[in-house]
């Protein structure tokens, strides 16, 4: 490598198995207070990725996250929770792992070695060019993630690289390099710790600003939500009855009648 693998590098705390319960906590913690700052050194970049996404997503775009592990994991749970957040259609925001769905669950031995698989798996939902693919990677060199983001390159796609390893492969084959350096893990080598953290981070932005942009939250309220349980149907018709001013009883009613807090309002106003 002609990089720094930081991600590699050894912990700043050793003999952990001599320190006890309170002092370990208190340890771990202490890393995690440098994850916020190292992502927000990358907003600029998250900022031109979610502008890029916003703009596709008007013309029928979508976003394609692809990854291994804890990384694939992350993109998958992002993507999970935007249907029933924003009430978009689960085909928009897609979460892809190496290994397939088996591998959310159980690890699938040198799944993340195949650097043909992540195209194949982005050509089943028959990619075009407005659509963007996002690698998440902490090491910045899986394989998978990296033929899957040269496949998207070569077929015209707008493609980002999330990774913990500043001038990594990753984040020199991609258009839009997002590099979140957090340092040594608290346990040397263990991605899932502040690395997981930091990308989790950087994906709750990417899709929140995407979904705002896109029109899906008014104010500050999330009224495309699907109403899929006793909680989101009181939050909805509390939504209703705050945006409107009217009571408990008069907000619900509306809310049955039109399924949704958007439409909702826009008939109480009308």
């Amino acid at each position: 490598m002609s990089y720094t693998k930081i991600t590699e590098t050894p912990s700043n705390h050793d003999n952990l198995e001599q320190l006890d319960t309170a002092v370990l906590l208190q340890k771990m913690n202490k890393e995690d207070k440098k994850v916020a700052d190292a992502v927000a050194l990358a907003i600029p970049q998250i900022t031109e990725l979610v502008d890029a996404l916003a703009e596709r997503f008007e013309k029928g775009g979508r976003l394609f996250y692809i990854g291994a592990g804890t990384s694939g994991r992350l993109g998958i749970l992002d993507a999970s929770e935007i249907p029933p957040t924003y009430g978009m259609p689960h085909e928009r925001v897609v979460g892809l792992i190496a290994g397939g769905d088996i591998a959310i669950r159980k690890s699938v031995e040198h799944a993340e070695d195949d650097s043909q698989q992540a195209w194949s798996d982005l050509m089943v939902h028959e990619m075009t060019d407005l659509d963007v693919v996002v690698g998440i990677a902490a090491s910045g060199t899986t394989p998978y993630v990296l033929g899957g983001i040269a496949d998207a390159k070569k077929n015209g796609l707008l493609t980002a690289g999330i990774t913990n390893n500043p001038g990594s492969p990753l984040a020199e084959v991609v258009d839009i390099p997002i590099e979140m350096n957090v340092g040594p893990e608290f346990v040397t080598g263990s991605t899932r710790m502040k690395s997981g953290t930091s990308q989790k981070l950087a994906l709750n932005m990417i899709s929140t600003a995407l979904m705002i942009r896109i029109g899906r939250v008014k104010g500050n309220k999330m009224v495309h939500m699907q109403l899929s349980n006793n909680k989101l149907v009181d939050r909805g018709v509390r939504y209703v009855a705050e945006g409107l001013g009217i009571s408990y009883d008069e907000a619900e009613q509306l809310l049955q009648k039109h399924g949704s807090v958007k439409e909702a309002i826009a008939a109480g106003k009308s």
